[in-house]
């Protein structure tokens, strides 16, 4: 059947984006890893660009562990033992062993009762919210949380909807106090890492915010954190923004296993209860596939490497690096929103310019992302940096001085 008329109203469409400046385009192909050497840390090749090598400034992997030869082996290790993939979900025959261990090891790690895997971040988030949110529920969340909480809430549709703007935590009270009226539950939500600007939730605040008006609600104040871009990259021990902020936990924590852990998959770790509860609840996870078992036990040997010595020396170099290139940025006469987390947002407030920079980078072996309108509010436009612990200071004074070389700098 042919489908002429819906392919030019989506051509349309693209087009749209493009003179927009807000298309994407074309991924980016990476074919390969090469190892670090000679003061240099990794770098990757890219399709079409032959043997150069990139320097990613990109990446998730805020410890670089997903290069790691311990993660690797044990994945392997898991893979020779049970197979490539996990053969059903969870409640049919999908659970391995190794998920087993992993859920005990991340729930021993932010000291929480219970946890579960998700396939995906995105997954645990809208997986995790949606069985929670009730027709008589309140959820009050920050302007800039991410798009999985979005989505979240509009497929739940809670009684209440409130939205407070970013970090203000006078509003959020507010909204508690308000919503009170009509609502049994509250469920407050918020990024504990706002993975554009690098900034962070005061969690601690929150909590305390949640517990003032705990008492009104015949159900709880419920404090939701979506940690991904915190565990593993922030606090003393790497265990996020409820370390770094300090102050009583949030009642559940969601983060992922593929950014700092360097694998793939996301988590839930909050009480026994609410765990067993989700895990009877969640489409995400009842009719989903789990992460594979050798995913599981990779990632068990990473959060293992995070919970040690070696893993305090790889935040300690980590916190270097980004103090490093951030009081390079800014001796540059850049701006930038300064913060002790890896991710340093460049901020060049206009998509033309930001487009040109980026290009400008990539043509010198760096690559960087640059975040235009409408992923950030007009006026926002930026390149994300992400600092990582394989990056070396030979690295970060590498792409300080491409930076410095822009042709665009100084207008």
């Amino acid at each position: 059947m042919p489908h002429d008329r819906i392919e030019a109203a989506l051509a349309t469409a693209l087009d749209k984006l493009s003179e927009a400046g807000t298309r994407k385009g074309r991924e980016t192909v990476i074919s390969g890893m090469i190892p670090a050497s000679g003061g240099k840390g990794p770098r990757c090749r890219l399709v079409g660009e032959g043997a150069r090598p990139f320097l990613r400034m990109n990446s998730n992997s805020y410890l670089g562990l997903g290069l790691n030869e311990q993660v690797i082996a044990a994945e392997e290790a898991a893979v020779r033992a049970c197979g490539t993939g996990p053969g059903a979900v969870r409640f049919i025959s999908g659970t391995w062993a190794p998920h087993i261990e992993l859920e005990t090891r991340l729930a021993a790690f932010h000291g929480r009762g219970a946890a579960m895997i998700f396939s995906s971040a995105y997954a645990s988030v809208v997986g995790a919210l949606t069985p929670l949110i009730t027709p008589d529920t309140a959820v009050i969340s920050d302007a800039l949380n991410h798009n999985s909480i979005i989505n979240a809430l509009r497929l739940s549709r809670p009684r209440r909807k409130e939205i407070y703007r970013h970090l203000d935590m006078a509003e959020l009270d507010a909204q508690l106090e308000a919503c009170a009226a009509d609502c049994t539950r509250a469920i407050v939500i918020t990024d504990g890492i706002f993975s554009m600007r690098g900034d962070h939730a005061p969690l601690d605040e929150i909590v305390e915010i949640a517990r003032k008006h705990d008492g009104a609600y015949p159900e709880n104040v419920v404090v939701v954190a979506d940690d991904s871009h915190g565990v593993g990259a922030i606090g003393r021990t790497g265990r996020g923004t409820e370390e770094y902020c300090g102050g009583e936990a949030v009642d559940i924590l969601i983060a992922t296993l593929g950014k700092a852990f360097g694998v793939n998959g996301g988590y839930v770790v909050a009480s026994q209860t609410i765990v067993d509860y989700l895990r009877e609840t969640s489409p995400f996870y009842i009719y989903s596939n789990p992460i594979t078992p050798g995913e599981a036990a990779a990632a068990s040997q990473a959060v293992a490497i995070v919970d040690s010595a070696a893993g305090q020396a790889l935040l300690d170099h980590l916190r270097t690096m980004t103090a490093r290139f951030e009081a390079g940025l800014t001796a540059l006469g850049y701006e930038t929103i300064s913060g002790a987390h890896p991710v340093v947002p460049l901020m060049l407030r206009d998509t033309a310019k930001t487009t040109e920079l980026v290009a400008h980078l990539r043509a010198h072996g760096i690559l960087a992302t640059g975040l235009n309108y409408p992923v950030v509010p007009r006026g926002g436009e930026e390149i994300r940096f992400q600092v990582s612990a394989d990056h070396t200071v030979a690295d970060i004074d590498e792409a300080l001085a491409v930076l410095a070389v822009f042709p665009g700098r100084e207008s």
